[in-house]
């Protein structure tokens, strides 16, 4: 009987020890936090900015229809090559081309009229030469005939020449007076008609000044209703057809689209960088652009124009536009020239940029969501009971309270079974990395997770590292 007590209390008392030590063991790990761990490496870092957009040629335009009727000619399809200035369209322009030809017509009889005009002032010219030179010979033979007619009245008069002879004389005196008045009254009255004609000609000049510019006008109306090529380019986009009746613009009416040509010579890349990246873009950084209907394949660039408006996201327009102030969300428009685009690019393909804002060689980094925030104050060292009764009879300083509340970056710290926070300074941000400036070395054990864990861990907490992938279940 003595041996069977002895076999219960034996096992009683080993029992109630194995139940203390468990206990004991629980106990003293009451409080451990079981966490996630990193060590700080050094490693290449490339910053990257992610933005989405469509493919678009540099240089596009819309061929809009400057004036009003049927087109009755398409002269090229959607996709065809076309040369600057080569005719595209037509539309129906039976009446500007009669008044062309009207115009032409009166041209033509205008230059007529100043054809002969001038003959007539050439002829008018010459015949006022061989007048003037008429009028001096015949003024000469005045001269002498005067000379004559002198000589006969003095010898006459002194009795020593016939009066048949003095008369004669005279008579051929007065007549070549006459003569020479009849001359200059002829040559007064052909420059009269010289000058009328040369007025005539000035007219006739006038009228083939107005034709022409009256020929010019109706001819760039004609123009008009002929497309042409503004640049070399492809035809992207054809929305009309043959027949069909197409308007121009009006100061507040979008007129007839008939096509558009752009210069698929520079493709690029349109993306909208979010508001809180831009001030990492500049330009003639690098990209690589995705397009989504060209999958596996990664098209290199440059950024080449960067916009200065923001763009809500919500309705695609300038915020400069919109009657009310808005706090959503904004973007930039941010212009990637594509470096060698493939043939079989098209403008409005969705695709996606990747500009390479900042790269470091062999850096410090760290995991991204080992960052964290917390205030200064929860980073102190919890005072003791006693001396909360008596600083909660001190009125607060404000300045001390302020203190408590700034916010400091850092990580924990994985260091002798304890979570240290330690204020870290950092660079530049890679896809799942963060550069460290100060505040870490090489090697040291950060707690990289949970999110839940490094959202609530406390300063000086004890830690149980767990670095175990957790396994999926199948079912």
């Amino acid at each position: 009987m003595k041996r069977k007590w002895k076999i219960i209390i034996t096992v009683a008392a080993l029992l109630i020890a194995a139940i203390g030590v468990y206990a004991s063991t629980v106990y003293s790990k009451r409080g451990v936090v079981a966490v996630q761990t990193g060590k700080v490496v050094r490693q290449d870092l490339t910053s990257l900015v992610t933005a989405s957009g469509e493919i678009k040629p540099k240089n596009y335009i819309n061929i809009g229809a400057n004036a009003m009727g049927d087109i009755t000619e398409l002269l090229v399809k959607e996709g065809d090559r076309v040369r600057k200035g080569q005719l595209l369209a037509r539309i129906e322009n039976t009446q500007p081309a009669a008044d062309v030809e009207s115009q032409k017509a009166n041209l033509a009889s205008a230059e007529a009229d100043a054809n002969a005009a001038e003959a007539g002032l050439k002829a008018a010219d010459d015949n006022l030469a061989t007048m003037r030179g008429a009028i001096v010979q015949s003024k000469a033979d005045l001269d002498r005939m005067k000379a004559d007619y002198e000589r006969a009245e003095s010898l006459f008069k002194e009795g020593l020449g016939a009066k048949q002879d003095y008369e004669v004389k005279k008579y051929t005196y007065d007549a070549q007076v006459a003569a020479v008045q009849q001359n200059e009254a002829r040559l007064i009255q052909a420059q009269a008609q010289r000058e009328q004609t040369a007025a005539q000609l000035t007219a006739t000049q006038r009228r083939i000044t107005v034709a022409r510019a009256g020929l010019a006008r109706i001819a760039d109306i004609l123009h008009k209703y002929d497309s042409f090529a503004p640049l070399d380019g492809v035809v992207t986009n054809l929305p009309v057809r043959a027949g069909e009746t197409v308007v121009p613009g009006l100061q507040n009416q979008t007129g007839t689209i008939i096509m558009t040509i752009a210069d698929m010579s520079l493709i690029t890349a349109e993306v909208k960088v979010d508001e809180t990246d831009i001030v990492s873009v500049k330009l003639n950084q690098t990209a690589e652009v995705t397009i989504d209907a060209i999958p596996n394949r990664i098209f290199k660039g440059h950024v080449t124009e960067i916009g200065d408006t923001a763009i809500l996201r919500s309705t695609g327009l300038a915020a400069s536009q919109s009657a009310i102030s808005s706090q959503e969300a904004k973007d930039f428009k941010v212009v990637i020239a594509l470096d060698n685009p493939p043939d079989e690019i098209r403008p409005g393909l969705s695709c996606t940029g990747k500009i390479t804002t900042a790269t470091r060689q062999n850096v410090l980094t760290i995991p991204i969501q080992a960052l964290t925030v917390r205030q200064k104050g929860d980073l102190e060292s919890k005072p003791a009971a006693g001396a909360t009764g008596a600083q909660a009879a001190t009125k607060p300083d404000p300045a001390a309270e302020k203190a408590r509340k700034e916010e400091l970056q850092g990580v924990f710290v994985v260091g002798g079974g304890k979570a240290v926070f330690r204020k870290v300074t950092t660079g530049i941000t890679g896809a799942t990395d963060i550069e460290v400036l100060d505040g870490l070395k090489e090697g040291d054990e950060i707690i990289t997770g949970t999110y839940q864990v490094i959202r609530t861990i406390r300063n000086e907490a004890q830690v149980k590292v767990d670095n175990k992938v957790p396994t999926q279940q199948t079912t």
